[in-house]
């Protein structure tokens, strides 16, 4: 029996169907906000920050949460004594210890971790978090890309790495006490493993900062082709991004949306959109962004741009 190859197939006139993006066909990455109450005094769990309705994903076959359209960020509870299995189909995932302490097991090794570090994960691990004290981590993968590929890691492209804390303080104070720190656009560290040296990225897929937003600051505004998924991990009433589509001559931005900061909350700064972080708080605050620059990076697609300085 001769079968109908050619059931599925379609064709389009090029000039309509060039920017499903701008025709409206598929939805642009929102510009979403998550308030540090979605995970207050929550019981262990997972708390995805999804927007998988926003972006037209919601209830497709084999779908699950998405922060943006290769990651899904959440924020993980884990109450002193409980214990929290993970094990997602992803090529990296991220954990942000933004409070508490306590330990993973993963493939039978344990790791113990406290406030501020930071620890990645290569694909296929099952891990077994358990909690010391009351625990909120930030989590990020790129399950939402393999989920669109609709594949699996069958290789580790990196190790369980640590990125204590202490080591990323001092690290950030030598940031800020070089010369000409003033003259810099952030001021910031980026997270980086050895197999990922080339990219400069914390893994394969992932990218991430540890960022300091000084009093009185006005980070000038930048943009890149990556969505970033930015924490909160201190700050003061006063704090917050500008964001928007153009800037104009002298480098502001056009007609800009606000994003008031809170600690422990979340929002999403859309790929190609420019955005800059203000401080008038009279206190010094802190971001931990998450991009899926690693993988943009290894394109050649990233296109990150600054604005010019200030006159």
């Amino acid at each position: 029996m001769t079968e109908n190859w050619a059931a599925d197939a379609r064709w389009f006139e090029y000039s309509r169907a060039a920017n499903p993006i701008g025709s409206g066909r598929v939805p642009a990455i929102p510009m979403a906000r998550f308030p540090a109450s979605l995970h207050a005094d929550r019981p262990t769990g997972v708390v995805p920050l999804d927007v998988g309705v926003e972006l037209g994903v919601d209830g497709v076959v084999g779908s699950g949460p998405v922060t943006s359209p290769g990651l899904c960020a959440s924020f993980i509870r884990i109450r002193p004594g409980d214990r929290l299995t993970t094990r997602p189909t992803a090529t990296s995932e991220l954990y942000y210890v933004w409070r508490g302490c306590g330990s993973s097991e993963v493939d039978g090794r344990i790791l113990q971790w406290e406030s501020g570090d930071v620890f990645v994960l290569p694909g296929g691990c099952e891990s077994i978090h358990q909690a010391t004290e009351d625990v909120t981590m930030y989590w990020v993968t790129d399950e939402p890309l393999l989920r669109h590929l609709g594949v699996a890691p069958v290789t580790r492209r990196f190790e369980p790495t640590l990125f204590p804390a202490a080591r990323t303080e001092l690290e950030l104070e030598a940031v800020v006490a070089a010369p000409h720190a003033d003259d810099r656009n952030r001021l910031s560290v980026l997270l980086s493993t050895a197999p990922n040296d080339q990219i400069q990225t914390v893994t394969n897929v992932l990218w991430a900062m540890v960022g300091l937003l000084p009093v009185g600051a006005v980070q000038r505004p930048h943009r890149h082709q990556s969505a970033a998924l930015d924490l909160i991990t201190a700050c003061e009433p006063g704090c917050y991004t500008l964001v928007g589509r153009a800037i104009d001559e002298r480098g502001e931005i056009c007609q800009p949306s606000r994003v008031d900061w809170e600690p422990g909350g979340a929002f999403i700064t859309p790929p190609g959109l420019w955005h800059a972080h203000h401080n008038e708080s009279g206190a010094p605050a802190r971001l931990f962004p998450v991009q899926d620059a690693g993988l943009h990076t290894y394109l050649r697609s990233l296109d990150i741009r600054f604005a010019p300085p200030a006159r």
